[in-house]
């Protein structure tokens, strides 16, 4: 069982399609990857900031559920976060959020393995400010994982994003990224190159996903890359945070994971890499086949894994 740190913002998704309210559900990056890390069975606690109202105490529920453990400090007074989802024709969605992002303090957690963070909680002030202290602390004692996830919305200072998102990249150990974050980041170079970049500025992984294309993944001893599941598509809300989890859990059980391990994860081979970024593909497959980010839990996680490859031999 993997002990997970993860920091970042919880907020509503409002889903919306054509004018109209398909659903409300709970979000936010860092919180689904949280969730789904819990849904496998692994000890999480969160670091975050949720507002002392109904829907504030609906999405403490929903983490107790996952077995996430919120840190002391989480709820304050005031609003929960939103963020409204316009789902195209194709069902990729389009963010409008309403934030106010702002931590305080160190939480009083067992060390971690590995801390996450990531999206709106690692550039928005005056919060990223916090994240990035934290992260400084917990680093000699726990592999580092970051995601963009950029929201273009809600970041005025365009330079400023990019420096702060830099700064974390090279301060990682494993970086999941979108092409579309990468285009958004260094529009005017091959997504692959960005990455290369990425990867020789610290991290000792860099995974890229494609979308229906796929992804790949970087590490000093090449290139792994994978195709996308077919599978009929709800819609994609959360399966970027289900690939990063389905990723953590692999190289969890890899036994990858923790800053004593940093030298084997910095030596991973590319065989490795390559089965975990399989089952981290298993995993957005699973939440893209469900409206909202609904992260699959460790019996639905290997029940698809049995569909597609038959039960697991031993010996």
């Amino acid at each position: 069982m993997l002990g997970a740190l993860v920091i970042g913002e919880s907020l509503i998704d409002i889903v919306e399609q054509d004018g109209r309210v398909l659903g409300e559900h709970v979000g936010g990056s860092p919180l689904n990857v949280a969730v789904g890390l819990g849904r496998l069975g692994h000890r999480v606690d969160f670091v975050t900031r949720i507002g002392d109202d109904a829907y504030g105490a609906r999405i403490l529920a929903y983490l107790r559920s996952a077995g996430v453990r919120p840190a002391a400090g989480s709820v304050v007074a005031g609003p929960t976060a939103t963020a409204r989802a316009i789902l195209d024709d194709d069902k990729a969605a389009d963010y409008h959020l309403e934030l106010d992002w702002r931590l305080s303090g160190n939480p009083a957690t067992p060390p971690p393995a590995v801390v996450h963070t990531g999206s709106l909680a690692a550039v928005v002030e005056p919060g990223c400010l916090a994240v990035a202290a934290l992260l400084d602390t917990y680093r000699p004692a726990a592999t580092v994982s970051f995601d963009p996830n950029i929201r273009p919305a809600l970041l005025a200072d365009r330079g400023l994003a990019r420096e702060r998102i830099q700064r974390l990249v090279e301060g990682s150990d494993i970086v999941k990224v979108s092409a579309a974050d990468l285009n958004w980041i260094e529009p005017d170079r091959p997504v692959e190159q960005v990455a290369r970049n990425w990867l020789a500025a610290g991290p000792a992984v860099v995974a890229v996903t494609l979308g229906d294309r796929g992804a790949f993944a970087l590490c000093a001893a090449g290139i792994a890359r994978v195709d996308a599941e077919a599978v009929a598509v709800a819609d994609t809300i959360g399966a970027g945070d289900a690939f990063t989890v389905g990723l953590l859990d692999a190289l969890s059980a890899a036994g990858l994971l923790g800053a004593r391990r940093r030298a084997g994860l910095q030596a991973i081979d590319v065989t490795t890499l390559g089965a975990a970024l399989r089952s981290a593909t298993d995993c957005a497959a699973l939440t893209v086949a469900r409206r909202g980010a609904d992260l699959p839990d460790r019996a639905a996680l290997d029940g698809y894994r049995v569909r597609r490859f038959g039960p697991a031999k031993n010996g």
